[in-house]
């Protein structure tokens, strides 16, 4: 059974052939169209390509922004705005003529890492996006977990737990409410860290260069921000007790930032074992295309 898998980025979107054994066989990028129509467009024409290439019709898994509204079925909370309200499921399925699987980026980060990279063998692993933003996804025993309102996984959403009184001066979250962990554990929310404990501007980049270069400044913005990982990943151990963190997106490039969260969950984590693995992503950037390929198992339905 060959799979395509699709991840509808922003600024691009990639398209993979996964092959039965689960190699990736043939890859195709391009620029993200501003607008719905177009986009329906490309993505069609993108499967077709393909397809065009394979010896049999193949499934098709997408990976998208944002989610699907349980209550009305349309795309929400997507920060390519023009997918916002409407139809992506039945438009695209209508378009290609088949039964598509759909998941959100962090959903399929967890897949494919919980599939065949750093959470391979694991029963229950949380794949942790730290990027623009803080999402994450769960896969159980080979299943992904997304709950009846199709917001399992999203911690980015909760409050920073046990908060110093500095920290509770935090600006409100895009979202609304105060003091959410993705103000804190994105990008954004490092780099604004930093510039309040130092004036500095700098990229969440430049931070850790600063900080590998010596500077005491970067290195203890990042020694906060590990503290603050580790607080929120307390609350996903607490209520979840994962076998493994898979840590993804760009922050996951910090180095020893896994062994630094492990050293600090002790305090935190109710329990006196912690046998939950901190693991950083091992297909990177590929992981969203990939999660969307596997999506369909094997003993999935025919995607006539």
């Amino acid at each position: 059974m060959f799979r395509i898998g699709i991840d509808m980025g922003g600024t691009k979107i990639e398209a993979v052939v996964m092959a039965p054994d689960g190699a990736i066989t043939a890859r195709q990028r391009v620029a993200t169209p501003q607008d719905y129509e177009s986009e329906i467009r490309t993505l069609k024409q993108l499967v077709e390509s393909l397809e065009s290439q394979l010896p049999e019709r193949a499934f098709v898994g997408v990976c998208h922004p944002g989610s699907f509204s349980p209550a009305t079925g349309l795309m929400r909370n997507a920060n390519s705005t023009w997918l916002n309200g409407k139809s992506l499921k039945s438009d695209l399925e209508a378009a290609l003529a088949r039964t598509i699987k759909f998941a959100n980026d962090a959903d399929c980060f967890a897949v494919s890492e919980a599939k065949d990279g750093a959470g391979a063998g694991f029963s229950t692993v949380f794949g942790v996006i730290i990027g623009t933003g803080t999402g994450g996804g769960i896969v159980k025993d080979g299943h992904l977990h997304t709950g009846p309102s199709a917001i399992a996984g999203e911690w980015g959403h909760i409050p920073l737990p046990w908060p110093s009184v500095e920290e509770l001066s935090i600006p409100p979250c895009w979202c609304g409410l105060q003091g959410c962990l993705e103000t804190w554990l994105s990008g954004t929310g490092l780099s604004a860290d930093h510039h309040r404990m130092t004036g500095q501007s700098l990229k969440g980049e430049d931070i850790v260069a600063h900080a590998l270069a010596g500077d005491e400044q970067a290195r203890a913005s990042l020694t906060r921000h590990a503290d603050r990982m580790a607080r929120g990943l307390a609350v996903v151990l607490n209520i979840l007790d994962p076998d493994c963190v898979v840590l993804g997106g760009g922050l996951s490039n910090i180095p020893n930032l896994s062994a630094a969260i492990e050293a600090r969950l002790p305090r935190y984590v109710f329990s006196d074992t912690i046998k939950t693995v901190i693991r950083r992503a091992q297909h990177g950037d590929s992981s969203g295309v990939r999660g969307a390929a596997w999506l369909w198992t094997l003993e999935g339905p025919s995607p006539q």
